[in-house]
């Protein structure tokens, strides 16, 4: 025990410095080994916009701008990190210390960056390979070599290719720009480092990924001591004339000694404004008294009777008028409720007061004539009802207002009893406003514990700042100093925000022998003093410590003594006192006369604190807690203290536990609340052998610590600032401490940190939010923020989990003006925060994910076969139809039925003959009028001189390529069908868009070149644009083929039109670029195309008399099957309607549908979606229009992707109300190597969805889940398969066949699949892997297309039209698109819904990796300064739903995000733009 006074500090060595000066060391230590740490890249709308607000925000005084007081040379660097060095060296050079460590080491490292913004690795040991292959970062490594090597060549320089951008070859040789690429490769070391050693035991959050438990350190401290005794306060002494009642004490002085002063109140110059006296004090509330039972309401029926709460509404500067209110209702037995004025209708957490105004069943509010005007009106006069508030009367307490009581009415003044006298707020941690009651004997006896401890006497004077309605400053300056008839100076808020130094002023001016301040009034008294000469503290002999259960309060006391000694301070006047809403005062420092006697103080060891355990700290000084006593229990009262959580077991004599109290003098219950009133104000401490330690009820204080020799109390933190991260607790008061102590105030304001803790994937991460000066720059910011998380890290071994900076004045506070905490916290988790920096570094704090998965030693394809065989599964396959069995009830038929020719060049010439007239194609313009047509021998005759125009004018030969660039319409048809009768390839290219010919062009030009088309046939306009100047500044236009216009066509047919010699030769070419942006061609030979139009036909049941509507792009895949060819096999009419005139007119699609009472409709994704968004609020106006999509049978989106199914869904349900059949929508799947593989047609079952576990489907697995369940994922089948389909699901490394609902790849045969990729470069390895390839076991014969995507079948109950059990296929993703992380399988499409879902403002979002880090791109719509809100929020999505780390955040504008024609997002051009630095983000963190 004595070593605790042992470990005492001297009180003049300030303990603020010490702290400071270990913090200092603490980053030294970290100075020698620089680390380049990515600093977030921001847009420069977003840097100015924050620096607008510049003035000073209230909880500064105008000369705390170098708070320090020492200015160093802000260049110096440590020259050594001795121990010895004095103080202001310390100052000056470890925290000026300029961090101009050799750049040209830390670029080297970082990859050429250069950046002049280091962070030193917070976690010594880096290592750097030497691979110029970049690092996994996401597994745990386990090399400790302290050396660092420079990696080799890495950066060497490469001839520029674009711009004059550096370069450097990444490790998948993707040349990238360096700013962005440095910046990760920077972000890469520094995560290179060991991460906390591996852990052992998890817990199961499902049988597959299972998340980390935090095992206990078997070397953690464990308390050793004996169990602790209960701590009795000495005897309340019960003095002859203390009065029966505080009504009685205020009577009798009112009347023998009205004259005395009571209360003094103070303008903002410091001027008296007021006296009021013990006399008017017990005149006017006894007015007040007999104004609120008898003049509120009626005679009969009076508004407010005895025992009725009523609430007391007034302003900081006002104690005369709350206190004359307050006795007032004292003296009508009614029960005062002190709440802060509200200021607007939206004040932070004034909703939560409302809520408690409303339980307590309040419906007056007492208030002054100057608040009462001064509270926001209705034009009317009224006072608005505020948020969340009951409705109330407002009434004005001044004298003048009242009426007079009458000369026989006298107030009822009983001795104290166990009514309740008045209910206190109290803000909990969550937000939540409780009322804490306290009876009129507990008031009585705690201003008589106080009188005791304090030494009150009669008439002294005593100077209050304090807020007067709660708490301290109500006990002393209102309740206890009319018991003793003493006099209160009262400070207002304002007039200390004004002259910090006013209450010493006070002190010294009315001879005070006591002043009640919180240790803030002490800094800023210390800031603003400079060398009064007239003052003299020497009349104090109690200085009052408020806030002293705040450990760091030490460091204000013993700065204050140290300066205000020589003005005859005593060191024993300092009396720092314990309290809380629920025991009121815990304990208090005694004031003695003794000078000799030191206050007690403990130096312990913060690390053992956070095992709850005292530890004089005796090793490195660095992390410790110096505490000073709060001195003893309270007179009449027992204290102990109980372990924090589970049953209240009393602690050891060297356990941190939450201090208990039974005495009278406390408050009794939480108003209303009879649960949390158990749990709080009825606790029974435990022995440990069971057994309660008396029979009274203790209360909880709500504090932290331990009693300690002597019986004095220490107190080291408060529950509500408890966080407890892996099992360990810190206090949020340490942590303020601590990052105040990194040279605050030059970057922010001292009294604006807000420190709390967010749960994230199952435990607790520290976030701390500062207000930023509007002076500082970016690099210092960003600097300060490294520095403060290292020393975080470094004295209380613990990561911070998120560093936010806001605008000055921008947090919500308190009505005192301090920090409202839980609103911030709702801000940040909301996203409506706006900070201007944001620093995360989840790599170092996440440590309880599952461990990577390691990928198992394929089973073998046979015994895959012979375990389903066992288990008795199926093996996965499936096929439509039959093609060659289906008769073909064509109209047709008697002539000589299509289905003979194998050519569509001869069905469109047997159309011809036989049906002249019936019109094929009609073309929709955006108001939705025909604005083109083509019967059958209008199409063929247009192909006809199609065909001569390529044989005369472009001199084709049969076999060539030609290339159509047309815009969606009938020109294209025209076009495909005369190179059909000229014999040559068609290829069709979307036309560049003349308001993007930069982006747009190269790709018609890379298609053209790749496709070695001879020739270019398109309109007379996009000749021009061809030709235009802003063509030649995008492409070499001198390299173009011949470019023939087909509006100016000869007149002549030809002389025979062509026709193949062999079914198998090559009917066109159909060019797309994939989702990862790789262009292919595939070559659909006649037989594959005839075959492909007749099983649509087959599917869809397609005659000359229907009538489909199609709104897709004619280029590629399906869509340009639709468009282009079924119309001429089948015969039925098309509908086109182009998707772009959709942007003009968004119901264009929809009303076409209706008016041609259309009963098979085709669309995209993007033109759903842009119905879905554009036309959500319309439905009733176009219902009036006639509306009508009863008749629609099937509405298919024609897609290559996994059916987008909450699309889907909200376009069902946005147009049920006009008729749409929630069963028509559905879904198709194409892919390269087989355009259409499934297509919902008429017949058949509806699409089914199911439920898949997302976690199961990371590890290749299909779990079947029941609907809403966690981790749950909605699949929809992807249509029916078409006639002459056959699939099979694969393993796409063994490919070996799985059985029925497992994932794998799936694999096509058909006699419509593409015959091979058409490229230049003779890629044959892939062409067979792709278009040939056999399984390895089992059916080994059958020639497959491997589709590149990722699905399962699934045998259902339904019935297939031709009888047979239906087989769903369900597809989750591409093989391409998935990303390996953590040796898991993760779909991209996943991780942005989740992150889209994250905050209201994002639009769209895409995902991709590079370097082992997820990169999320998110698009925002909203304000810029919106950005950095989401950066948080999308982090701590992608960790609670799919276990990763997100690395790199990237906010971009709407648009951004490139989306190809089937709407598809484009993530790897994306990720080209973002290493290319083309993206123009807002903002770019780089999470750590």
């Amino acid at each position: 025990r004595t070593n605790l006074h042992a470990g005492a500090l001297n009180a003049q060595t300030s303990s603020s410095y010490v702290h400071t000066e270990a913090v200092q060391a603490a980053l030294a230590k970290h100075k020698e080994r620089k680390m380049a740490v990515p600093m977030p890249s921001k847009r420069r709308s977003l840097v100015v916009q924050t620096s607008m607000d510049a003035y000073t925000p209230p909880d500064t005084s105008s000369g705390s701008e170098d708070e320090g007081s020492v200015q160093g040379d802000s260049q110096g660097t440590p020259t050594s990190s001795q121990g010895s060095i004095n103080m202001e060296h310390w100052i000056s050079q470890a925290i000026h210390g300029s961090t101009t460590s050799t750049t040209s080491s830390s670029s080297t490292q970082s990859g050429g960056s250069g950046a002049a913004h280091r962070l030193a690795d917070v976690m010594a040991q880096t290592h750097i390979e030497n691979h110029s292959a970049p690092p996994d970062v996401t597994t745990y490594t386990s090399e400790h070599s302290i050396q660092v090597e420079r990696p080799q060549g890495s950066t060497a320089r490469v001839a520029p290719k674009y711009g004059n951008a550096e370069l450097m070859e990444t490790g998948d040789g993707v040349p990238v720009s360096s700013r962005v690429s440095a910046k990760i490769q920077q972000l890469v070391n520094t995560l290179k480092r060991p991460k906390r050693p591996p852990l052992r035991e998890f817990f199961v959050d499902d049988f597959e990924e299972l998340l980390e438990v935090q095992q206990p350190d078997p070397n953690q401290p464990k308390p050793e001591g004996a169990q602790m005794l209960a701590m009795r306060g000495e005897q309340l002494g019960v003095v002859t004339n203390w009065p029966p009642s505080l009504e009685a004490a205020l009577q009798r002085w009112g009347t023998i000694s009205p004259k005395a002063p009571c209360l003094t109140t103070m303008d903002t110059n410091g001027k008296p404004l007021y006296i009021l006296t013990y006399g008017k004090l017990w005149t006017r509330s006894m007015k007040v008294a007999y104004n609120i039972l008898h003049k509120l309401g009626t005679k009969q029926e009076p508004m407010v009777r005895p025992g009725d709460r009523v609430t007391l509404v007034f302003p900081n500067n006002d104690p005369a008028a709350f206190m004359v209110a307050f006795y007032g209702c004292l003296l009508a037995e009614v029960v005062p409720v002190p709440i802060e004025v509200p200021l607007t209708r939206k004040d932070a957490g004034s909703q939560q007061i409302g809520f408690l105004l409303g339980s307590c069943g309040v419906t007056v509010a007492l208030t002054s004539d100057a608040c009462h005007k001064g509270l926001p009106k209705s034009p009317t006069g009224e006072i608005p009802q505020f948020k969340g508030w009951p409705k109330l009367l407002w009434f004005v307490t001044e004298s003048k207002h009242l009426s007079k009581p009458p000369r026989d009415w006298f107030p009822h003044i009983k001795d104290a009893n166990n009514d309740t006298a008045y209910i206190e707020y109290k803000t909990c941690k969550d937000g939540s406003v409780l009322g804490v009651t306290v009876t009129r004997i507990a008031l009585l006896t705690h201003c008589q514990a106080l009188t005791q401890a304090c030494g009150y006497t009669e008439a002294e004077t005593i100077v209050n700042v304090l807020d007067f309605k709660k708490d301290v400053g109500l006990w002393h300056g209102i309740l206890t100093s009319v018991m003793n008839m003493m006099h209160v100076i009262s400070i207002p808020y304002s007039l200390m925000k004004v002259n910090p130094l006013s209450w010493i002023q006070k002190v010294c001016q009315y001879k005070a022998k006591v002043a009640c301040v919180k240790s803030r009034d002490m800094h800023w008294a210390l800031v603003a003093h400079r060398d009064q000469r007239d003052i003299n503290l020497s009349s104090l002999r109690m200085l009052i410590v408020a806030d002293g259960a705040n450990p760091w309060s030490i460091s204000s006391c013993d700065a204050f003594l140290n300066v205000f000694q020589s003005k005859g301070l005593r060191q024993e006047v300092i009396c720092p006192c314990a309290s809380s809403p629920e025991a009121l005062t815990v304990a208090i420092r005694r004031p003695t006369d003794d000078s000799n006697q030191p206050p007690g103080r403990g130096v312990l060891s913060m690390h053992g604190l956070t095992y709850g355990v005292i530890r004089v700290d005796s090793e490195e000084k660095l992390s410790v807690l110096t505490v000073q006593d709060v001195g003893l229990v309270m007179p009449g009262a027992i204290m102990c203290s109980v372990k924090p959580d589970g049953i209240p077991q009393l602690c050891k004599t060297d356990e941190i536990g939450e201090l208990c109290v039974c005495a009278i003098a406390t408050g009794t219950s939480y108003y209303g609340l009879s649960g949390m009133t158990k749990n709080t104000f009825e606790v029974f401490p435990m022995t440990s052998s069971g057994g309660p330690i008396t029979e009274y009820p203790f209360i909880r204080t709500g504090l932290l610590g331990f009693i300690g020799p002597g019986g004095l109390v220490f107190v080291i933190g408060k529950m509500d600032g408890l966080m407890v991260v892996s099992g360990r607790r810190h206090n949020a008061d340490d942590i303020v401490a601590t990052a105040l102590a990194v040279e605050p105030m030059k970057f922010v304001y001292r009294g604006r940190i807000a420190v709390f803790s967010v749960s994230v994937l199952h435990d607790e991460r520290i976030v701390i939010v500062a207000e930023q000066r509007p002076d500082s720059t970016e690099e210092d910011s960003f600097q300060w923020m490294s520095r403060v998380l290292q020393a975080i890290d470094s004295i209380h071994q613990v990561g911070v989990y998120c560093l936010a900076l806001v605008p000055a004045n921008t947090l919500p506070k308190t009505p005192l003006g301090g920090i409202h905490l839980s609103e911030t916290k709702q801000l940040f988790l909301e996203g409506s925060l706006h900070p201007c920096n944001v620093l995360m570094c989840p790599h170092t704090c996440v440590t309880n994910l599952p461990k990577p998965r390691q990928k198992q030693p394929e089973i073998g394809p046979a015994s895959v076969m012979v375990g389903n065989l066992v288990s008795g599964k199926r093996i996965a396959q499936a096929s439509g139809r039959d093609l060659g069995q289906i008769e073909d009830n064509d109209q047709a038929r008697k002539v000589k039925p299509p289905f003979t020719f194998l050519f569509l060049s001869e069905v469109l010439q047997w159309r011809a003959q036989t049906t002249p007239d019936h019109v094929l194609y009609t073309l929709l313009n955006c108001r939705g009028t025909i604005a083109n047509s083509l019967t059958c021998v209008q199409l063929h005759k247009r192909a006809e001189k199609i065909a001569v125009m390529l044989m005369e004018r472009g001199h084709l030969q049969d076999g060539d390529h030609v290339a159509l660039v047309y815009p969606p319409g009938i020109d294209l048809i025209a076009a495909f069908y005369g190179c059909l009768y000229a014999g040559c390839v068609p290829i069709t290219v979307r036309p560049p868009h003349p308001q993007n010919i930069a982006t747009t062009l190269p790709t018609v030009k890379m298609i053209v070149e790749v496709s070695r088309s001879a020739c270019l046939m398109t309109t007379q306009l996009i000749c021009k644009l061809l030709r235009s100047r802003e063509a030649a500044a995008a492409v070499d236009v001198r390299t173009w083929p011949p470019v023939l216009d087909t509006d100016d066509l000869p007149k002549k047919r030809p002389a025979q039109i062509y026709k193949p010699s062999n079914p198998e030769t090559l009917a066109y070419l159909d060019f797309s670029v994939s989702t990862t942006g790789m262009l292919a061609g595939v070559k659909m030979s006649h037989a594959a195309t005839s075959a492909f139009c007749r099983s649509i036909k087959l599917q869809c049941e397609l005659y000359p008399s229907r009538e489909v509507a199609i709104c897709l792009d004619p280029y590629c895949g399906l869509g340009f099957v639709l468009w282009c060819l079924c119309s001429v096999y089948s015969g039925h009419q098309s509908i086109l309607i182009p998707p772009s005139e959709l942007e003009t007119n968004p119901a264009l699609w929809l009303l076409a549908v209706s008016q041609y009472k259309v009963r098979d409709t085709f669309c995209s994704y993007s033109v759903m979606e842009l119905c879905t968004k554009g036309l959500g609020s319309q439905t009733e106006s176009l219902k009036a229009r006639g509306l009508d999509l009863s008749r629609v049978r099937t509405c298919v989106v024609v897609a290559e992707e996994r059916p987008r199914i909450a699309l889907t869904q909200s376009f069902s349900k946005l147009f049920k109300d006009l008729g749409l059949h929630p069963r028509a929508v559905s879904t198709s799947l194409g892919c390269r190597v087989n355009l259409a593989i499934c297509l919902q047609g008429t017949s058949g079952p509806d699409p089914t969805t199911v439920y898949v576990d997302m976690r199961a489907l990371r590890h290749d697995r299909v779990r079947l889940v029941e609907r809403g369940s966690p981790h749950s994922l909605p699949l929809m089948e992807s249509g029916k398969i078409l006639p002459g389909v056959r699939i099979i699901i694969a393993n796409p490394e063994t490919k070996g066949p799985l059985g029925d609902s497992h994932l794998g790849e799936i694999w096509v045969h058909s006699t419509h699949n593409a015959s091979g990729y058409f490229t230049i470069y003779g890629d044959e390895s892939l062409q067979s892997d792709h278009f040939n390839s056999r399984l390895s076991f089992g059916d080994t014969q059958t020639i497959w297309a491997r589709t590149g995507y990722l699905g399962f079948l699934r045998r259902t109950e339904l019935t297939d039209a031709n009888g047979e059990r239906h087989d769903a296929l369900y597809v989750v993703g591409a093989l391409d698109e998935a990303m390996e992380l953590r040796g898991m399988r993760y779909h991209p499409i996943d991780i942005e819904t989740s992150v889209i879902r994250a905050h209201k403002s994002i639009t769209e979002c895409a995902v991709f990796t590079w370097t082992n880090l997820l990169v999320v791109v998110v698009e925002l719509d909203g304000s810029e300064q919106e950005a950095l809100d989401l950066v948080p929020l999308v982090t701590n999505v992608v960790l609670e739903e799919h276990y990763l780390i997100v690395g790199v955040v990237v906010v971009v504008d709407i648009g951004v995000i490139p989306i190809n024609s089937r709407g598809e997002k484009q993530r790897m051009h994306l990720r080209d733009g973002f290493l290319a630095d083309q993206l123009d983000p807002i903002y770019v963190a780089y999470n750590m």
